[in-house]
């Protein structure tokens, strides 16, 4: 551990677990309100300062994230690193079927802005290749509902109950407008298809992604290196060298031990990836939990005291968790795409998996060569992903890059026909990312538990009054709810730093208002709906059988 002279005797000690957006969120509030502060995690270096490579030197990234308009916290963040050239130009996107391109998403940027939805609805003249008119215009109900959705949180509650399809059929939304563009959007956004997924969760998604705002679907991508390097690796140094953040990479956390009053974690057993040793991290005030309900489950099956305390973390610990297959191709040539991200749809040889692929050569064009490593720059470099990826994932290796070469890319581009694959990288990562169910919501683990001293980030842990309107699973949500955990300890006076005065909790800016006609909407629905449920009467689609009452 880190040396904590010089720290005073009242100084209290945190451990986050888990090193991704929300633990380091945690951490940053943390640290910086001057709490001494241990981040571990399996990762061999969660730091960034060490990129993850292949065996032949070339970097890696699971996953290719985008960083959408949204997004103020991490601007906000990116700005207080000085770091003002580590995105690209906000990027058109396509998405591809059997049948060819079917749509493009517009990058709006500074173009006049017309009141949501008006602006994207005009986009789709041009935009949408495939779809007819009267399909399109099938999705008018689901704005309706996007407005009862927050009403109260009986109502809410209704919605997570049923699923996505179940709240497009009740609406009428056609089929065609279902399987061709909301099943492909949903699968790539929410990593399942909506037969799978909660109506609520999917309806944050699509305001939040699409229908705020008019440019809400603007996104950007990191430039060269990785999110890692870029990001967090500037974030790490400045906790580690002005506030003493002690990093414990290879480690994960084996067990958490309750206090003999059962009122608090007073220590954490840790176990080391690399050598299977165990160790404990001791003097502990208060733990954060910034894991998946992979890692849940496992931690709370290694701690019985604390599972029998926290009820509610057993039961998150128990929801599912979806496959990710991420894989890297370094191509003999160049092939030119029109869009640098695209989204694949409708498949056979996807296997129900959602699908996406980036042209890293056209996103990172300044800085190509560090995608060869030491190696000569040949051609092309794409990243794919593949979610809900259980089936892809029990191919071999070779059988997915042949899948991509053959049966996918081509469509896009058929150049990709001629290209040969120089050097290539598949990883699994099983359950990795959080599945929201129908019926999920109650599930899903609390910002503050029942323990005061252990408290839950990430992006499916319900924030209750610190709810942000960041919604879905995105790295703005994940690092917002960080912030959070680290401020309920803070604000609550589980744990205290140095600072002196006592430092305020961590800033956490809003994303933007809704619109006027938006909170006009909401606000003539409760007017209508309130006394109405009152006597008995609901929406069709909300009826007893559908919403589990």
């Amino acid at each position: 551990m880190a040396d904590t002279a010089g720290f005073g005797n009242a100084q209290s000690h945190v451990v986050v677990v888990g090193a991704g957006w929300a633990g380091w969120g945690a951490a940053k509030a943390l640290c910086e309100a001057g709490v001494r502060v241990t981040l571990i995690d399996g990762m061999a270096d969660p730091t960034g300062s060490k990129p993850t490579t292949t065996a032949s030197g070339k970097p890696f990234e699971a996953g290719t994230r985008g960083f959408w308009k949204d997004y103020p916290n991490i601007n906000a963040l990116t700005a207080e690193l000085g770091l003002s050239n580590v995105f690209t130009e906000f990027t058109t996107s396509a998405f591809w079927s059997p049948e060819g391109l079917e749509a493009t998403a517009p990058v709006f940027g500074d173009a006049a802005p017309l009141p949501s939805p008006l602006g994207q609805a005009f986009a789709t003249v041009s935009n949408f290749k495939r779809l007819p008119v009267q399909d399109r215009l099938s999705i008018a109900g689901l704005l309706y509902a996007i407005l009862d959705l927050n009403r109260s949180d009986a109502v809410y509650r209704k919605y997570d109950a049923i699923s996505a399809l179940t709240l497009f059929q009740q609406l009428r939304i056609s089929d065609r407008m279902i399987n061709d563009f909301l099943r492909p959007i949903l699968l790539v956004g929410l990593f399942k298809p909506p037969e799978e997924l909660s109506a609520a969760v999917t309806m944050e998604l699509l305001y939040y992604y699409a229908l705020a705002h008019q440019d809400s679907f603007d996104v950007r991508w990191i430039k060269s290196k990785s999110i890692a390097e870029q990001l967090l690796a500037p974030l790490s140094q400045r906790l580690r060298s002005q506030h003493q953040l002690d990093v414990l990479g290879g480690t994960l956390a084996s067990r958490l031990n309750v206090s003999s009053s059962g009122t608090t974690v007073n220590s954490v057993e840790t176990v080391s990836v690399a050598t299977g040793h165990s160790a404990v991290i001791n003097d502990v005030d208060a733990v954060v939990l910034a894991v998946g309900a992979k890692g849940m489950g496992a931690l709370m099956a290694n701690s019985p005291d604390c599972a029998a305390l926290t009820p509610e973390l057993v039961r998150a610990g128990s929801l599912d968790a979806i496959d990710v297959v991420s894989v890297r191709l370094w191509l003999d040539r160049t092939v030119s795409v029109a869009d640098p991200a695209n989204v694949f749809s409708r498949f056979g040889a996807l296997k129900g998996a959602g699908a996406t692929f980036f042209m890293l050569d056209q996103l990172q064009r300044e800085t190509e060569q560090e995608l060869w490593g030491d190696q000569p720059v040949q051609g092309s470099v794409i990243a794919s992903d593949f979610y809900n990826a259980s089936a892809i994932a029990e191919l071999s290796d070779q059988e997915i890059v042949e899948c991509l070469m053959q049966d996918l890319l081509p469509m896009g581009q058929p150049s990709f026909r001629g290209a040969v694959v120089v050097d290539q990288e598949v990883r699994r990562y099983p359950r990795s990312v959080s599945l929201f169910s129908p019926g999920s919501f109650s599930q899903r683990p609390p910002l503050e538990t029942s323990l005061s001293t252990l408290v839950c980030a990430g992006d499916w842990v319900r924030m209750g009054d610190r709810e942000h309107g960041a919604k879905g699973l995105c790295q703005e949500r994940a690092y917002v709810c960080g912030l959070e955990a680290g401020n309920s300890l803070l604000r609550r006076g589980i744990v205290k730093g140095t600072n002196t005065p006592p430092a305020q909790p961590h800033a956490v800016l809003p994303i933007r208002a809704d619109e006027p006609q938006v909170v006009l909407g909401r606000a003539l629905n409760k007017l209508v709906m309130d006394p109405l449920e009152s006597i008995g009467m609901r929406w069709p689609w909300l009826v007893d059988e559908l919403a589990g009452d």
